[in-house]
This record gives structure tokens, C-alpha cells and sequence, in this order.
């Protein structure tokens, strides 16, 4: 169980972003746990039980599956946010499955302790708020996406999302997984990251991709990662570095215009 000092806190940008009195609302009440990869948070169809905050490089995704076993991503989610009830109220039963991508440590809350505190605390609703109009913004572009754009596209924004929550260029991520979250075959993946291979995009390796040139992989991908962080930048306050990492959310405050967070922002330190 985390005080509200604890670094653990500073783990989750969400939880970082809190002012202090509503740290100590959640912090009574947060369990940390580590999870790997594949293990389900929860399943489509089950009630949502708890609420669950990636910290570090820590990295699940919202998936849909159909009855004939395909399945595809609506949603990554990393140290930038939460997974579970972050808007409803009580248990709920979940529309998708969560599944973890990329395993670490994971603070989780009850959902109806979550519930509680966010009744108790202004600021803590304006925050959660905020964060889950971001995850619906991602949701609905993520759906265009995948019945608009060429798969080559699709494939580099979701290398780029996963790389501005895990902070790193080379990404653990396989040809099976990758596959899974663009809803494609393995084999058609494999032909079209050759391709990206080929053009300088980025690097192929076991169980990894390295994503070579971001500048070159932005300027190649659908215009929906950028919308997505537009979304985020101008509604939560997301900052990023010089690399594209998200390093930073801003705390809740009534008196921002949330018109200064449209304008470009430099690179973070």
C-alpha cells in the first residue's frame, strides 16, 4: 500500500498529476501488483471489479474479439492513463477484454472505493474526466482507422503509440502479437514490416522492432496518432519530450484555458 509520497505514485503520470489531498484519498486503497504479459485484467462481459493504473513501461490494450477468433485493439494504455470504471459507476460489466502487452508493476483500486473518492473530490473528477474523454477520443479514432487507412499506416501508429508510453525505441513486441491488434495474419504482417524494413523505417528482430527514424515514421503514418495527441495535449495537458515520449499531464485546474493547451508546445527536458 503506497503513502501519498510514495515514488510509486510518480510511476503513473495520472496519479503524478494529483494533488496531494487526493493522493491521500486513493492511496489507502492501492494495491501493487505485477502482471505479464497476456495476463487478462478483465474480460468482456465480466464486471469491472477494480480499477488498474500501468506504471513505468507497463502497457495493456483494450481488445475486441469475434467469434471466429480474430480480434483487434480499440485502445493502448500505459503509465498516461487507467484501465477499468474510469468514468462508471460501480461494476459494471466490460465491453471489451484487457489484456496486458507489456508486463510490470500495476497499482490497482477497488472500483467502488474509486467511485467513493471521485465523489469526495472535485479536482479528482475534473482529472478522471478529462482522461476519459482522451480514451474515448482514441477509441473512436482507432475504429476510422482500422476501416479507413492501408495497413502499413495502421501498423506505424500503433508502433508509435506504444513508443510514447514505454519511452523506448525498440519495442517487445511479435509478429504474433502485432498481428492480433491490427486484426491481420501473421503471414500479411510479416510482408508489410519487410516492407517498412526496406523503406528505413524501422528495424525487425526477434521478439522486437525498433522503431529507426521518428521523425520519417510520423511523416509516413495515417494523420490518426497525431489527432489522437492533439486530443490529449489540448484536453488532458499532455506533454512530451523532444523524442515524442509522454512525460507529463497537467494537474487539474479550473483556471487553465484549455485554448493556451492548443498551441504548440516545446520539447520538455
Amino acid at each position: 500500500m503506497p503513502s501519498p509520497a510514495d515514488p510509486l505514485f510518480q510511476d503513473n503520470l495520472l496519479l503524478r498529476a494529483l494533488k496531494t489531498e487526493d493522493r491521500a484519498l486513493l492511496a489507502p486503497h492501492l494495491e501493487r501488483s505485477i502482471h505479464q504479459r497476456g495476463e487478462t485484467l478483465f474480460a468482456a462481459g465480466s464486471d469491472v471489479t477494480a480499477i488498474a493504473f500501468p506504471c513505468g513501461q507497463t502497457v495493456a490494450t483494450l481488445i475486441v474479439a469475434m467469434r471466429d477468433g480474430r480480434s483487434a485493439e480499440t485502445a493502448t494504455i500505459g503509465r498516461e492513463g487507467a484501465v477499468g470504471g474510469v468514468v462508471s459507476r460501480g461494476y459494471l460489466p466490460a465491453s471489451t477484454h484487457a489484456v496486458v502487452q507489456i508486463g510490470g508493476p500495476i497499482l490497482r483500486m477497488d472500483a467502488v472505493r474509486f467511485q467513493e473518492a471521485k465523489r469526495r473530490s472535485e479536482s479528482l473528477r475534473n482529472l478522471f474526466s478529462r482522461y476519459g474523454d482522451c480514451l474515448l477520443a482514441q477509441i473512436l479514432q482507432s475504429v476510422a482507422c482500422n476501416a479507413l487507412h492501408p495497413i502499413e499506416t495502421r501498423c506505424l501508429r500503433w508502433l508509435m503509440t506504444l513508443q510514447d508510453r514505454t519511452g523506448s525505441e525498440t519495442l517487445p513486441v511479435t509478429h504474433e502479437l502485432l498481428a492480433a491488434m491490427l486484426g491481420v495474419q501473421r503471414t500479411y504482417l510479416t510482408r508489410v514490416l519487410r516492407t517498412l524494413q526496406r523503406q528505413g523505417l524501422i528495424d525487425v528482430g526477434r521478439g522486437r522492432i525498433t522503431i529507426r527514424d521518428r521523425t520519417r515514421v510520423e511523416a509516413a503514418a495515417c494523420e490518426c496518432h497525431g489527432v489522437v495527441r492533439h486530443h490529449y495535449e489540448t484536453v488532458l495537458g499532455a506533454g512530451y519530450d523532444g523524442a515524442g515520449h509522454l512525460v507529463r499531464i497537467d494537474p487539474p485546474d479550473e483556471e487553465v484555458d484549455t485554448t493556451e493547451r492548443s498551441q504548440p508546445r516545446r520539447a520538455l527536458a
